[in-house]
């Protein structure tokens, strides 16, 4: 398994649909996946995607500026992902920062969020 390749993958997909149609995430959900989002933890598919529809901006754009990944556990195939990048919401000119922590499970020949931790970063 090439770890990073895995992770810019992922990223690259992930930040894609989020900003085309947040609600094709679901996909990349499980039950016991949990995000984290601004502090306010949530848990389960559906109230994921509930959670990322309800945000409050119609139009966003995520610039990534890096990834890093390592694998997660010995005893199954998992990733610990760290996006850092700016967010162009609506009709934004200023970014803002943020940083999202993934830890991908795989699943056969793809992989699932299991955990999802996105902060956004204030000077």
């Amino acid at each position: 398994m090439q770890t990073q390749a895995v992770a810019e993958q992922f990223t690259k997909f992930y930040y894609d649909t989020f900003d085309r149609n947040r609600t094709d995430l679901a996909s990349l959900y499980r039950d016991p996946s949990m995000l984290t989002f601004e502090g306010v933890q949530t848990q389960g598919v559906n109230s994921i995607v509930e959670k990322l529809v309800s945000l409050p901006f119609q139009k966003v754009a995520h610039r990534i500026s890096t990834v890093d990944a390592q694998p997660s556990n010995p005893n199954n195939q998992s990733i610990v992902v760290t996006v850092t990048g700016q967010l162009l919401i609506d009709d934004e000119t200023n970014p803002q920062m943020f940083t999202q922590t993934f830890n991908l499970i795989a699943d056969g020949g793809s992989f699932w969020v299991y955990n999802d931790i996105f902060r956004l970063n204030y000077a």
